[in-house]
């Protein structure tokens, strides 16, 4: 004999108030198996397990006509849980934007105005993200008498926000996004490179031969880095190897820039003694590069999910490199 259960006992076993399941039976969705002789419904346990299915669809999200379909056979329970996955990691998505936003806020304040245009920029589909990193990209080189291949170099500079981000990639956006926008940042970042590559060897400078040399040399800089960090003697024979590289490499690259040979000797003697000017000179131009884009580059990392580019961890220091050019 089938067992029947009263709707106060059905509410007990599946969560369901009295009148979502009278509910649910008037709506057909889920009749009750027969009435008591006074009218009351009664419920066997298959239309118990049928309403445990619908309270579980419900809280997942499922409409009431969804539900009707599956329990009609008009769709498969992996169909709709398909959905109303792709729902819910939608409005998942959604809240994590809407909780970078508000730590954002709590974090550095502001007003109204702010907050919507903070919740505009994390709000971007990818299509406007890469329009809004162009548009900044194409200001900044417009008019640079360079090589297409550099300007296409810088355009590439941009992050990848995932597809699922957490709140500090999102913040992190938020940020690279106010800053590209900014006028200020934006004029800094044009005169830098306008400044920087006006001299007739710019098309050569910007080439991507050049970008060849420099990136080897790059390599070289970090072998002398970790070489010093490694505690390895700059007159040591690998110290010696690795300045003997660095010379080689330096006046190729000075040889590229200026088209005429550069003398080694003079190459090793600036290395060995530099000059204070000079070098002064040099390292205010870093500074300048490193104050507009250290902080781009940082967002860049964080946004992405890469490391963090240490700026301080690029070479070894300039008394290792004199030495081990004296020794050689």
């Amino acid at each position: 004999m089938t067992t029947l259960y009263p709707i106060g006992d059905v509410a007990r076993r599946t969560g369901l108030s009295v009148s979502a399941i009278r509910f649910y039976a008037d709506e057909n969705v889920v009749p009750p198996t027969s009435h008591t002789d006074g009218g009351y419904r009664l419920y066997d346990v298959e239309a118990v397990a049928r309403l445990e299915l619908v309270r579980t669809l419900r809280d997942l999200g499922a409409s009431l006509e969804d539900v009707r379909r599956l329990l009609a056979d008009e769709t498969s329970l992996h169909d709709l849980a398909t959905t109303h996955l792709v729902i819910v990691e939608r409005q998942l998505r959604h809240l994590k934007a809407r909780r970078a936003v508000l730590r954002t806020i709590v974090g550095q304040g502001g007003g109204a105005r702010q907050a919507a245009l903070m919740h505009a920029l994390v709000s971007m589909s990818d299509e406007e993200r890469e329009r809004l990193l162009d548009d900044f990209w194409n200001e900044v080189t417009d008019g640079l008498t360079v090589h297409p291949s550099f300007v296409e170099h810088l355009h590439r500079l941009r992050p990848v926000l995932p597809e699922e981000p957490e709140t500090e990639q999102l913040q992190a956006w938020i940020e690279l996004a106010d800053m590209v926008q900014d006028k200020g940042f934006r004029r800094e970042m044009r005169e830098f490179f306008h400044a920087g590559l006006t001299s007739p060897q710019a098309l050569t400078v910007t080439s991507p031969e050049m970008a060849a040399r420099v990136e080897a040399h790059r390599l070289i800089e970090i072998e002398a880095h970790e070489a010093e960090r490694a505690g390895v003697a700059p007159d040591s024979e690998r110290g010696r190897d690795i300045a003997a590289r660095m010379l080689d490499s330096i006046a190729g690259l000075t040889t590229a820039v200026t088209g005429t040979p550069a003398e080694p000797a003079e190459v090793k003697r600036a290395l060995s003694e530099p000059d204070p000017v000079v070098d002064e000179v040099a390292r205010q131009a870093v500074a300048r590069f490193g104050d507009l884009l250290d902080r781009y580059f940082a967002l860049m990392a964080t946004i992405s999910g890469t490391p963090v580019p240490d700026p301080e961890d690029t070479g070894a220091s300039e008394p290792w490199i004199a030495a081990a050019m004296t020794a050689i």
